[in-house]
């Protein structure tokens, strides 16, 4: 008696093969309809269940609203931009100076690049 009681919870102790284990897995993966993964790959799969975020991280940051954007919205107040004057005055200063932007070239033969590999 005591030895069928001995080999009884020696059975009980031995552990269940890998094959066996990864057939209880995937049945508990079908019963509980979650993916079976069973070499453990990188899925994804926390970030495409959980919520979308784009509509809310673009709706937390206020719009970005611009002088021009009022002046296109109310042209009626005839509003100006003084930085874009003063901006326009020294563009104007400097191009009197000499040191405005280089002209562009009409042609290919007119740019700098085609007569630097001429050469």
């Amino acid at each position: 008696m005591a030895s069928a009681i001995a080999n009884s919870t020696k059975m009980a102790l031995t552990r269940p093969s890998s094959e066996r284990m990864m057939a209880l897995k995937q049945l508990q993966c079908s019963i509980f309809s979650t993916t079976f993964n069973p070499t453990s790959a990188r899925t994804g799969a926390k970030y495409l269940k959980g919520r979308l975020r784009g509509e809310a991280l673009v709706n937390y940051y206020p719009q970005n609203i611009s002088f021009s954007k009022i002046q296109k919205l109310y042209p009626e107040l005839e509003l100006e931009d003084e930085e874009e004057v003063q901006r326009l005055e020294d563009l104007a200063a400097r191009k009197a100076r000499g040191k405005g932007p280089p002209p562009k070239a009409k042609s290919k033969e007119e740019s700098r690049r085609a007569t630097k590999k001429k050469r």
